[in-house]
């Protein structure tokens, strides 16, 4: 048996808070381009930034406002969502509680409405069946009352709960520092602006050895490197995917991959496809030619670990290649 996950990162395609930002035709075609891409695959994930809130007021106060964001989507864009092919979606990071925990609330409602399932707040996993094949897909981020990322042997002991009764694990995580200075992996401890990140190697290898299947990150606002570990996929950070004003696609925040990934019934890694794209606005994310997050991929997964254990093709296939003992890695403590 075989499944097909296609995975995104950051996605946030219009604001109405503080002044309105929505797309022009109301976010309809702004994931029109992509949508064939997605909706092929078995299963579609990605992070969503910012609430699904129809008014309301912030429930976020900001002690540094050159590091404070704030986005509020109109409930009905739960709707842009499903059209274009997701089936699970993340509700942990630092942009699901902008308008509190009750925007959370909205934001889980309004996706469950559109046939959306979702994972974030904390304790929350989405279930997915295709054919005999069940999925769980966990959400963790390194915010309050989310599934809790820098709570190692609490997430690794959630895993391996669900490892027990699911075929597939996925696991995303939102974690890392920010910027576009920040596309190498340090393997170890990492910061944004006094903020407590994680340590995303030791998580996400953790998060491997506990029973996930494939492990996916964002949060960086930028592209990180991949490695296979265990058989298994890991992608540390997916970068910004789809969107609107608010958030900076200036440079190579504006270039992400769709990573496509066939996993066989015990979850091993089978093969892959990275789907270059690019953020040209007002457009939403559109299929990149040159395939730039293709060629970004493969030269950080290489630089930063040498032999990450897969094939970069130039077609964008991503082929599983022999890899020898991978170094140790401690976690780095304060």
């Amino acid at each position: 048996m075989r499944i097909s996950i296609a995975a995104v990162g950051d996605m946030m395609i219009g604001t109405d808070y503080p002044q309105d930002h929505l797309p022009d035709d109301d976010g309809v075609s702004f994931l029109a381009d992509v949508t064939p891409v997605l909706a092929a695959a078995d299963v579609a994930i990605g992070n969503l930034e910012g609430v699904l809130v129809d008014g309301g007021e912030p429930g976020k106060k900001c002690s540094n406002p050159a590091a404070c964001y704030l986005f509020r989507s109109p409930t009905r864009y739960a709707e842009h969502y499903k059209s274009a092919g997701f089936d699970a979606l993340s509700l942990a990071n630092n942009h699901a509680r902008d308008f509190g925990e009750e925007g959370r609330s909205s934001s889980m409602e309004a996706l469950s409405a559109a046939g959306i399932t979702h994972s974030g707040r904390e304790g929350t996993t989405a279930i997915i069946r295709r054919g005999d094949i069940l999925v769980a897909f966990l959400a963790f981020a390194v915010t309050r009352n989310s599934n809790m990322m820098l709570d190692y042997q609490f997430a690794f002991d959630m895993i391996a709960a669900h490892a027990e009764q699911h075929d597939i694990v996925i696991v995303s995580f939102h974690g890392g520092a920010e910027g576009s200075d920040v596309t190498h992996i340090p393997f170890a401890d990492e910061e944004y602006y006094g903020e407590p990140r994680g340590d995303v190697v030791w998580f996400a290898r953790g998060a491997v050895d506990a029973g996930a299947d494939l492990v996916v990150g964002h949060g960086p606002h930028v592209v990180r490197g991949m490695e296979r570990y265990g058989e298994r996929l890991i992608a540390y950070s997916l970068g910004n995917f789809a969107t609107y004003y608010g958030i900076s696609v200036a440079g190579i925040k504006g270039i992400a991959p769709i990573l496509t990934v066939t996993l066989d019934g015990n979850g091993e890694f089978i093969d892959g496809q990275i789907t270059s794209t690019e953020q040209l606005r007002p457009a939403g994310p559109s299929i990149d030619e040159k395939q730039r997050a293709l060629n970004l991929l493969r030269g950080l997964s290489i630089d930063d670990f040498g032999s990450p254990g897969l094939r970069f093709m130039p077609d964008g296939t991503l082929l599983p290649v022999e890899r020898g003992d991978v170094p140790q890695h401690d976690l780095a403590l304060p």
